[in-house]
C-alpha cells in the first residue's frame, strides 16, 4: 500500500508547477498517475474543466441561438439536442489548448476566433451524432430519445445536414485558409469512417491498422482539428501546433479504443445500450482483432453472422478468454502515452495539467 506521505510530496510536487524538461514527460506522467492512486480520488470531468467553466458557460448560452434561430422546426430540434446533457469534451479541449497556447503567444485572453471554433466543433459533432443516430436506428441518446425517434427520419438528416451547413458557413467567417482546410478535412473523414466501417462489417482479416484508420476518421480527427485549430488561432510555433494535433489524435485514439472495450466489460444499463452491441453488427473493433488471433472458433462464429441462437454470447466469452481486452488496454495506454509526450511543449500550468488528466480520466473507466 502507498506510503501517507507519497501523495503529500508528489501533490507540493505537482501544485508548485515543478514539471520536469520535455525530455522525463513519462516520469511526470508516472508521479502524476501515482499521485491520484495514492490520493484515491476518480477525476470528474467537472473538475478537470472548471479552469474552464466561464467558457463552457458562454458556449452553451450561445449553441442554440446560432443553430436554431431560422426554423422553428430546427430550433425545437436543437433544443433536444443541445439540451440533452452532453460532456462538452471537445469544445472544453479548444479552451484549453486555447488557454495553455495564448500563454506562449503572450496573449491575455482569448480571442473571438477561439470562442466560435469550440462552437464550430461542437455543432459538428452533433450533427454527426444525429447522423449516426440514422444509421445505426438507435433511440436513445443520453438518457433521452433522439432526434429521429421523436421527429422522424427526414427531419433528423436535414437537422444534421442543416448543422453542417451551418458551421461550414461560421468556419468560412474565420477567414483562416489553414483552419478552414483543416475542419473542412474532418467532415470528409466522417463520411470515410462510416464507408470502411460499412464495407469491412463481418471482416475477420480487418488489420489493427485499418481500425485505428477508421477509429481516426469517425473521432479522433475532430479532436485532432479542435486542439490544432486552437494551437493555430493563437499565433504559436508550426511545431507547437503540430504537437497539439498529435496530442488530440492520440487522445481520440485512446478514447475509441477504451469505448470499445467498455463494449465489453460493462452492463446493458451502464451502456445505455446491449452489450457487444458493435460485434453484433459485425463491426470488429480492437478487442475482437486482437482475440482473433488465438480464437480460431471466434472467426466461425463471427463469419456465421451470429446465426445461431447464443452465439453472440459466446463471441463475447472468446474475446475475453483470448485476451482481447487486456492487448486492447495496452493499446489505449499505449496512445495515452504518447499523447501525454505531445504535452511537453506547453508551459506547466491549470491548463496543461487539465489536459493531462484528460488522458487519466480516460484510461480510470478501464481500471
Amino acid at each position: 500500500m502507498p506510503s501517507p506521505f507519497l501523495g503529500l510530496a508528489i501533490e507540493t510536487f505537482l501544485l508548485e508547477d515543478c514539471f520536469l524538461p520535455g525530455e522525463d514527460f513519462l516520469l511526470q506522467s508516472l508521479l502524476l498517475r501515482l499521485y491520484l492512486l495514492d490520493a484515491r480520488t476518480p477525476i470528474s470531468l467537472k473538475d478537470m474543466f472548471e479552469v474552464v467553466a466561464d467558457d463552457l458557460q458562454t458556449l452553451n448560452k450561445n449553441l442554440q441561438s446560432i443553430v436554431g434561430a431560422e426554423n422553428p422546426v430546427l430550433m425545437s430540434a436543437a433544443e433536444q439536442i443541445f439540451g440533452a446533457g452532453g460532456k462538452r469534451m471537445r469544445p472544453a479541449l479548444v479552451f484549453l489548448v486555447s488557454r495553455a497556447t495564448a500563454e506562449i503567444a503572450g496573449l491575455e485572453e482569448l480571442t473571438t476566433k477561439h470562442r466560435r471554433l469550440a462552437e464550430i466543433i461542437e455543432m459538428i459533432h452533433t450533427a454527426s451524432l444525429i447522423h449516426d443516430d440514422v444509421l445505426d436506428e438507435s433511440d436513445m441518446r443520453r438518457g433521452k430519445e433522439t432526434v429521429h425517434q421523436q421527429y422522424g427520419t427526414r427531419v433528423a438528416v436535414l437537422a444534421g445536414d442543416f448543422m453542417f451547413a451551418q458551421s461550414s458557413w461560421y468556419l468560412a467567417n474565420l477567414e483562416n485558409i489553414e483552419v478552414i482546410k483543416l475542419i473542412s478535412q474532418v467532415i470528409k473523414d466522417f463520411a470515410s469512417g462510416e464507408i470502411k466501417q460499412a464495407s469491412s462489417l463481418f471482416d475477420c482479416d480487418v488489420e489493427l491498422e485499418e481500425y485505428l484508420m477508421k477509429s481516426y476518421y469517425k473521432t479522433a480527427s475532430l479532436i485532432a482539428a479542435s486542439t490544432k485549430g486552437a494551437a493555430v488561432f493563437s499565433g504559436v510555433d508550426r511545431s507547437v501546433a503540430e504537437q497539439m494535433f498529435e496530442y488530440g489524435k492520440n487522445l481520440g485514439l485512446s478514447f475509441q479504443v477504451v469505448d470499445d472495450i467498455l463494449d465489453f466489460t460493462q452492463t446493458a444499463e451502464q451502456l445505455g445500450k446491449p452489450a457487444g452491441s458493435d460485434l453484433a453488427k459485425g463491426n470488429l473493433t480492437a478487442p475482437v482483432i486482437f482475440a482473433l488471433e488465438k480464437e480460431p472458433k471466434l472467426r466461425e462464429i463471427i463469419e456465421s453472422e451470429f446465426c445461431e441462437s447464443g452465439s453472440l454470447d459466446e463471441a463475447i466469452e472468446l474475446v475475453k478468454q483470448g485476451g482481447g481486452i487486456k492487448k486492447a488496454q495496452e493499446l489505449a495506454k499505449e496512445k495515452a502515452d504518447l499523447a501525454m509526450q505531445n504535452l511537453s511543449c506547453l508551459p506547466p500550468g491549470v491548463f496543461r495539467r487539465a489536459l493531462e488528466e484528460m488522458l487519466l480520466f480516460n484510461l480510470e473507466r478501464i481500471d
